[in-house]
């Protein structure tokens, strides 16, 4: 006869919601952050049609889930769908991390935080004096100028296909430091330390029309999208000048970390899960 008592309870569950999210590397990342503290979760990944992320959601949170990371093309609908936000969400106007508690949906956005800690920690990369171009004005900018701005680069520059995009943004963050924008035509003569690529466009096998000369010496050319072989905008960058290349999986880590320290208080070493997954592309 099974002992009553003898019950253990379910892991507690958590999940990646966005479309398309079958690629998604967080269920990967979440177990072996958990693992180092001993810590049994469920994570999976949860495809969600268009028009259908609130219910999806409610669905989640019925069957006992504690948190969500939220990716394309969900994290305005998840900043809509929550009774309080964080800071850095509030300012980013978007969420990639719900947690669920005593009823409450919290919104937080980790993206900056694991952006900057990735230049710092894997790249090791010191932004705090440097001439900073960032391409594109869209969520994914909005989402890490908070932090990058915290870091105290000497200038910062926005460049847009859509100036008045980039001056909205400008406006929106003007408390956390000075911002100029461009047009893409407007960057001639202009070089920078770190030109980060927070368009969509390497999704599509895209680059946006850079102007030549672009890279100081010794700089960063960072894309927050990561893909197995390096994007069109990281090749061109190799081309003309760029000294050092990153991609999106260090970010993608950070990210990830800070949500787990989000959920679980507890912050994993993200080196060693960086590693594994940069060895598994076949990278040295």
């Amino acid at each position: 006869m099974t002992d009553l008592f003898d019950f253990n309870p379910p892991p507690p569950l958590y999940a990646v919601m966005g479309n398309p999210v079958d690629h998604s590397l967080s269920p990967r990342i979440h177990t072996m952050f958990a693992q180092q503290f001993g810590i049994q979760l469920d994570y999976r990944r949860i495809h969600v049609d268009a028009g259908g992320f609130g219910q999806a959601v409610d669905g989640f949170r019925a069957t006992g889930g504690q948190g969500l990371n939220v990716t394309v093309p969900f994290k305005i609908e998840a900043w809509d769908l929550a009774d309080e936000r964080t800071d850095r969400s509030r300012l980013a106007g978007a969420a990639n991390t719900l947690s669920f508690k005593n009823g409450i949906i919290r919104a937080d956005n980790t993206d900056g935080v694991g952006m900057c800690r990735d230049v710092s920690r894997n790249v090791r990369f010191e932004v705090a004096g440097k001439d900073v171009l960032v391409i594109g004005a869209g969520g994914a900018v909005r989402g890490v100028l908070g932090p990058l701005l915290g870091k105290h680069p000497a200038n910062t520059v926005i460049a847009n296909r859509s100036v008045d995009k980039a001056e909205s943004l400008a406006e929106l963050f003007a408390c956390r430091g000075s911002i100029k924008t461009d047009g893409f035509e407007q960057l001639v003569g202009y070089s920078f330390d770190l030109v980060i690529n927070g368009t969509s466009a390497s999704l599509q096998g895209e680059l946006p029309p850079l102007p030549e000369g672009l890279f100081n010496a010794g700089a960063l050319a960072y894309d927050m999208v990561y893909q197995r072989e390096h994007t069109p905008f990281l090749r061109w960058a190799a081309e003309h000048g760029a000294a050092h290349l990153a991609d999106g999986l260090g970010m993608l880590v950070e990210q990830a970390a800070e949500s787990f320290y989000v959920w679980h208080g507890k912050h994993p070493d993200t080196g060693p899960v960086v590693d594994t997954f940069r060895r598994g592309r076949g990278e040295s």
